[in-house]
């Protein structure tokens, strides 16, 4: 129990250490916006509102959380500067729970009868779509399960060379054909080697160039097709890699994805190194997928499972 809590005191200072930026920026703001002021009125809503926008938590879900805190303050009629913040965390949860935001503990997945469970990994080239599947792969190990890699990406030999690094580095095998390999067939190997070796996972690289193209719609189209033929209904999950740091341009590459392939989570690097982390709450309100895990830093364990209560925390604390 005392390593347990170790471990979570640890992995919430690494969370508040990795969304710094955001919180001082936001935080500066919001106690700027409040000077002189002892209730919340039109003003400090209007600031608010800026505040909201310019940490790219977007448009729409800025206007959702005010309307949400202006209700509140009509209800209760006089609504302390001091309590905003608190009032402001609460609105926030509760978006994220009305948007099917979900608290994962560890890095557990579900058994499958057929076979080993399969996630294919979608996102541009740049986002840190490798290193996650790196970073994943580790956590899954360390988790006791079993994993096996398949680097589908085969339209850059970087991306196949990366994952060879990943897989040696976190001591997981990897299916592989090199570059120019039809990225269906390496699906379709690497699947069958996990079956092979009662594998617990199998994590599927795919290709991060042209979003926006109706080939790679095609292209992802025929991997889930393929994969579909050796584990039924694979892949299980469809995790879109974002990168925090270009904030509203990550949301325009969500919707692009979500065109392309059906996503079922999220998963947001970078966030260590911006000060745009409200991403993660306007992403998450405005697709209406969950975010599942963050990247709050360079290291290998700093690869984190999305709490909203713990995150949403960490930009106020």
């Amino acid at each position: 129990m005392a390593l347990f809590n170790l471990f979570s005191k640890n992995k919430k200072e690494t969370l508040d250490k990795g969304l710094e930026k955001t919180k001082q920026s936001f935080v500066t703001k919001l106690a700027r916006s409040v000077v002189g002021k002892s209730k919340v009125d039109a003003d400090v809503l209007d600031n608010l509102e800026e505040i909201l926008i310019t940490s790219d938590v977007g448009v729409n879900t800025t206007l959702k959380i005010i309307e949400k805190i202006e209700a509140r303050v009509a209800r209760d009629k006089v609504l302390g500067v001091d309590e905003l913040n608190s009032v402001l965390k609460e609105e926030i949860c509760a978006l994220l729970e009305e948007n099917n935001a979900i608290n994962n503990v560890d890095f557990s997945i579900p058994k499958h009868a057929e076979g080993p469970h399969v996630i294919m990994v979608v996102g541009v080239n740049g986002v840190g779509k490798t290193t996650t599947i790196g970073k994943l792969a580790h956590q899954f190990k360390s988790a006791g399960k079993s994993v096996v890699l398949g680097a589908s990406d085969t339209f850059r030999a970087a991306a196949v060379d990366q994952l060879i690094i990943w897989a040696d580095r976190v001591g997981v095998p990897i299916v592989q054909q090199g570059m120019g390999a039809d990225p269906a067939s390496v699906a379709f190997d690497a699947l069958q080697s996990a079956k092979a070796q009662n594998a617990d996972v199998v994590i599927i690289d795919t290709a991060g160039r042209l979003h926006n193209k109706v080939n790679l719609m095609n292209e992802l189209s025929k991997v889930k097709r393929v994969m579909d033929k050796v584990i039924p209904n694979a892949p299980h999950e469809v995790l879109l890699v974002l990168d925090g740091s270009t904030g509203q341009n990550a949301y325009e590459q969500a919707k692009q994805f979500s065109i392309a392939t059906q996503i079922s989570a999220l998963a947001i690097t970078k966030l260590d190194g911006t000060a745009k982390g409200g991403v993660v709450i306007g992403i998450s309100d405005q697709m209406k997928i969950p975010v599942k895990y963050i990247g709050v830093g360079e290291g290998i364990d700093d690869l984190q499972a999305f709490n909203k209560i713990e995150f949403v925390d960490s930009l106020f604390s």
